[in-house]
């Protein structure tokens, strides 16, 4: 697909994100840089940081509150200032709140928010945060199912804009060699943490003796999975993990209330056979059943559609390629995804 070039913008991104490699931060900054434009990353870590017991005390009596919030946002604020920056993009649950927001504003900053998770998921939930949404001038979501509660919470403008995949992280790699094809192999790979509603997917392929590859946090947590986990992987590890299994299984967070997943995309784009969970987001996303990726709605259904995907190596290998054609010739980089954002906040300032 050819890209459209952006002329310099004389006025900077700042950016409030986790500068990980597999982090949705990164994969912003580094589309900022394709698309010429300043861009400064504000490290959300930081606002974590603190001595142990207080940084506990206020997660957990305090609303998951960071120990540096207040100082956190003002060094954004000053990044703001220093940089004279046009927009402000924070992705998730960033540790600004609504005064910085408000500080932001004040200097004609528009202030976007690429809400990757759901802030009314228990695990995330804050009243500081809840309180800060309404100061985002436009608040982008991956998930249909929560667009109307942040309208009903006081977000003047929200769209839904999916997850994306980035080009130099997520693309097919094979095992180099038999001893790190063996190291990878599996029936099935999963790559995601391990919560409880995750569990009784995998534990159910274990017993059927499928052989599972099992990346992410916490699976040893699980007796029914703790022989199957491999631990974190870094984005080369992931790649042939996925090149080297026969299967990747895309399940989505309910208690996120997710359609779809950053995995979905990056899945597709590592040219996995997908076998996903069945949601409209998923089927509009990576496209008809059979053709581009196969679905399934409860545990019986996904260990019939596995041992169907084992016994058929062509159908697996056409899925593959199918799904990663489809999702690589449709604009769906986190440089397209961030083109986007900017064309919205560029209308923005102009109103």
């Amino acid at each position: 697909m050819v890209q459209r070039e952006r002329k310099p913008s004389s006025r900077p991104l700042v950016l409030v994100g986790n500068p990980g490699p597999e982090h949705v931060g990164n994969h912003l900054r580094n589309a900022a840089e394709t698309l010429n434009m300043p861009v400064r990353l504000c490290n959300s870590d930081q606002a974590y940081r603190g001595w142990p017991p207080v940084a506990k005390f206020n997660w957990w009596l305090r609303s998951h509150r960071p120990t540096r919030l207040n100082a956190f946002g003002r060094d954004v604020i000053r990044e703001c200032a220093e940089t004279r920056a046009g927009f402000l993009l924070a992705t998730g649950l960033a540790p600004l709140d609504a005064e910085a927001l408000h500080s932001a504003g004040r200097s004609a900053v528009v202030r976007m928010n690429f809400l990757t998770d759901d802030p009314w998921n228990s695990s995330h939930r804050a009243s500081w945060f809840m309180r800060a949404l309404p100061r985002y001038d436009v608040v982008f979501s991956p998930r249909r199912a929560n667009l109307e509660d942040l309208r009903r919470a006081g977000c003047d403008k929200v769209i839904y804009l999916p997850f994306a995949y980035e080009p130099a992280i997520h693309f097919p790699e094979a095992p180099a060699g038999p001893q790190e094809q063996e190291k990878y192999a599996s029936d099935v790979v999963f790559a995601g943490g391990a919560d409880a509603e995750r569990v009784p997917y995998l534990a159910a392929l274990i017993q059927a003796g499928v052989r599972v590859g099992l990346y992410g946090g916490y699976w040893g947590r699980y007796p029914e999975t703790r022989a199957f986990d491999r631990g974190l992987a870094s984005s080369g590890a992931l790649r042939k993990a996925v090149g080297a299994a026969r299967i990747a299984l895309c399940l989505v967070r309910r208690a996120n209330r997710d359609g779809h997943a950053m995995r979905t995309y990056e899945l597709a784009a590592m040219g996995a056979c997908i076998l996903a969970e069945d949601t409209e987001e998923h089927r509009e996303i990576l496209g008809a059943e059979g053709v581009s990726a196969v679905y399934f709605r409860s545990i019986p259904e996904m260990l019939e559609r596995v041992r169907e995907l084992l016994r058929d190596a062509a159908w697996r290998n056409r899925l593959a390629s199918a799904v990663r054609t489809r999702i690589c010739s449709e604009g769906n980089t986190y440089r397209d995804r961030l083109d986007t954002m900017l064309r919205f906040a560029q209308g923005e300032r102009t109103q």
